[in-house]
């Protein structure tokens, strides 16, 4: 499996150590090395063993995988952006059956759209809400949330260009 150390080279970019986040501008010391941390353990304010917070996950991980594309795997933005759209657009209560069925249905999708890619939004134009800001709303849970919807729906919208692409998807998946 490849990490996003991986995925950088493959695409020819250099990751750096310092200073904010080279691709959603958050204002990390360390680059998005900090930007991944704070994803990855930076949320432990919210119960995410409640059932009711699970979407809270869901919009984290969607947020903060578009906000960082070129470090994913191509089909992971069809993914997280689909998701997404079927979270805003479609009023989708999304629960984790619902991943592996998304994704089994992007691999079905995907064998007849071997040469669609999704359009990035410009470096540090993919929403003005980071992990960082997230962050430091972690002192009140319920305003934490709050920012993280905000946050997720903000980013969805900054992909505004793919969401005919993702329309399509979600409207296959729903049929499923």
């Amino acid at each position: 499996m490849q990490d996003y150390f991986d995925l950088a080279k493959k695409s020819g970019i250099t990751l750096m150590d310092v200073g904010k986040c080279q691709f959603c501008g958050a204002n990390t010391k360390r680059g998005i090395h900090e930007c991944l941390e704070i994803f990855n353990l930076g949320f432990q304010n919210i119960d995410f063993s409640n059932v009711e917070n699970h979407i809270y996950r869901f919009l984290i991980v969607d947020a903060h995988t578009l906000q960082h594309p070129e470090i994913h795997g191509r089909w992971s933005n069809h993914f997280h952006l689909s998701r997404l759209h079927l979270i805003f657009r479609y009023n989708t209560k999304w629960t984790y059956s619902l991943s592996p069925k998304l994704s089994n249905y992007l691999n079905t999708y995907k064998v007849h759209k071997k040469n669609e890619y999704l359009n990035f939004p410009k470096v540090f134009e993919r929403g003005t809400i980071t992990s960082t800001d997230i962050l430091k709303k972690l002192t009140n849970e319920k305003e934490c949330k709050d920012w993280i919807e905000k946050w997720a729906l903000e980013v969805y919208h900054k992909w505004n260009i793919n969401h005919d692409i993702v329309d399509e998807i979600a409207k296959g998946f729903l049929k499923e």
